[in-house]
């Protein structure tokens, strides 16, 4: 997974206290349920589509590839929330996933031409 971005890095070197106490409850949300890892992360993924937030679609589109989902998946997922969300709001989510999607698929790339 890669490092956290710099506003996370900083807000965690600034309030320690407060991002290991974010932390520790993220984690026992996560162990929390039956939930696996896989699954949690397309969710949180579609949680973050319906609130129409792009870092988090980000994110959670980088995390959902980390825990073993497919692009086939992850679109599906985008797809879902046709008929919820709207088409309009639909459509940002699938540029906000394909921006993760083809970055990795241009970093797979040029690490194959090496």
């Amino acid at each position: 997974m890669a490092s956290l971005p710099r506003t996370y890095e900083s807000f965690s070197q600034r309030y320690r206290k407060v991002w290991e106490a974010y932390d520790r409850l993220a984690n026992a949300c996560h162990q929390a349920g039956p939930v696996n890892e896989k699954n949690r992360a397309l969710v949180k993924l579609a949680i973050s589509i319906g609130a129409r937030m792009e870092g988090a679609v980000h994110s959670h589109t980088r995390r959902s590839l980390a825990a073993g989902a497919t692009p086939r998946e992850i679109r599906h997922v985008v797809l879902l929330g046709v008929t919820t969300i709207g088409f309009p709001s639909s459509m940002a989510a699938f540029s906000w996933v394909e921006d993760v999607l083809k970055k990795r698929s241009t970093g797979r790339k040029k690490r194959r031409s090496r």
